[in-house]
């Protein structure tokens, strides 16, 4: 499906050179003079290489449409990360870079979609937002709640987050999965 470069999301596949690329990253430039474009980190998925493209604002991309099915993540262990089909059961196992943007936010019994291009599974979609527990995070400054600055936090997972000054560990928040940011309390 053709789609404009600006509907690019981090997680989709594209078909670009003759091959499948899972995007990265994704940042929509506007420059005073000129242009804007969409410029596209991408790693190919059979070779694992990344490159970053930029493409014109007006351009058009394939972008693969794939078939998705909702798992179960059951556990990781040294083979990879082992993920069960609601409906009929089956296992399969996925690689640490198959995983790579959802591993920061993935709790056991997680559900997620796995997508597929025939029967081969391409990439991992996490929920929009997904409710995790700060487990660490430095105390709040006294008069410091005027401003609206940030503190380093920990999550269950071991992600690394910026939380307000007011929380405390222990404290379940909402956490944006595409940006990894804070969103609100839970």
């Amino acid at each position: 499906m053709q789609i404009n470069v600006t509907a690019i999301r981090v997680g989709n596949i594209l078909e670009y050179n003759n091959a499948l690329w899972r995007v990265m990253k994704t940042q929509h430039v506007t420059p005073g003079k000129g242009v804007a474009c969409m410029q596209v980190e991408m790693r190919n998925i059979e070779t694992g290489n990344k490159t970053n493209k930029r493409f014109n604002s007006t351009e058009r991309i394939e972008r693969v449409i794939l078939a998705q099915r909702e798992m179960q993540f059951l556990y990781a262990d040294g083979d990879g990360y082992h993920f069960m089909d609601t409906e009929n059961y089956d296992q399969i196992s996925l690689s640490e870079d198959m995983m790579e943007n959802a591993l920061p936010y993935l709790l056991p019994e997680a559900m997620v979609i796995v997508e597929f291009h025939g029967e081969r599974p391409l990439n991992v979609q996490m929920p929009q937002t997904v409710i995790l527990e700060v487990v660490e995070c430095d105390a709040a400054i006294k008069g410091q709640t005027a401003t609206s600055s940030f503190k380093p936090g920990k999550l269950e997972t071991g992600a690394a987050i910026m939380v307000p000054p007011y929380l405390e560990a222990g404290t379940r928040v909402k956490v944006n999965t595409d940006s990894g940011e804070y969103m609100e309390r839970a």
